[in-house]
């Protein structure tokens, strides 16, 4: 099965350019710089899946124009992969369903809590989920095969997703051997590189070099970056052949 994977923000949790810097990267005038958070789009012949609605959300998908969607993946509940889900909204109008949601437990009691007032009326304008709670075990949507990667973003548990022989991990500096178990075979890696400098609860460049190096895929792309990370032309220099920094906008098929 062919996947279509569309990058709709590369940013870390303030995004790039970061509010009142004015570093080289913020000011760069490359596009390439310009990082909103954290998202993906995948296509199939028959489903369109988003992993993560954060704050740019709305902008992200008219940006990318993306035409139905039929479920949202979720890596987990922080703000910046979360905060856009009440846009939502037009999907259920036009398509005239309620959104399918994944996410793991600590995620659908963040999305009850931030979006209460989804659970508590019944009043027309409020977005209309389909909520399924996902364990660390395999499951599908149709025919799309799905297995969740446990990693720890410092000691939260958030979910990668592996699909056919493609993998996603955001918001890591963590994978357990077992998990690595999981995703060895894929072909095609997207892993979060936050910045050169050590970092609490992201991988360093350095970091996701090394666990790229032990999954060994056929082709790495680097996300989730700051604008600590330098500019992408000059890190793109410094990477083996194989390995790409992400950019929002961005479009591979694997």
């Amino acid at each position: 099965m062919n996947l279509k994977i569309t990058f709709l923000g590369t940013g870390t949790s303030q995004g790039v350019p970061v509010i009142s810097c004015n570093c080289h990267v913020c000011s760069s005038k490359n596009f390439k710089d310009n990082r909103l958070r954290t998202s993906i789009w995948i296509e199939t012949d028959q489903l369109s899946i988003i992993i993560d609605t954060g704050p740019d959300f709305r902008f992200q998908v008219l940006r990318a124009g993306i035409p139905k969607l039929d479920a949202i993946l979720f890596t987990h509940q922080h703000r910046d992969h979360l905060a856009g889900l009440d846009d939502v909204r037009g999907f259920n109008f036009k398509q005239k369903m309620a959104m399918p949601i994944y996410g793991n437990k600590l995620v659908i009691e963040q999305i009850k809590r931030e979006f209460h007032y989804v659970f508590e009326n019944k009043y027309p304008g409020i977005p209309q989920l389909e909520i399924h709670q996902i364990d660390n075990i395999p499951f599908q949507i149709e025919d799309l095969n799905i297995t969740p990667i446990q990693v720890l973003h410092h000691k939260l548990p958030v979910f990668g997703f592996r699909i056919e022989d493609f993998t996603y991990i955001t918001d890591a500096n963590t994978i357990p051997r077992e998990e690595i178990d999981k995703i060895k075979g894929t072909k095609t890696l997207v892993i979060n590189a936050l910045q050169k400098d050590d970092h609490l609860s992201h991988f360093t460049l350095e970091e996701a070099l090394k666990v790229i190096e032990d999954i060994h895929p056929e082709k790495a792309f680097l996300t989730h970056m700051s604008h600590n990370m330098g500019l992408h032309d000059e890190v793109s220099k410094e990477l083996p052949s194989n390995i790409f920094l992400a950019y929002d906008g961005l479009s591979i098929t694997v």
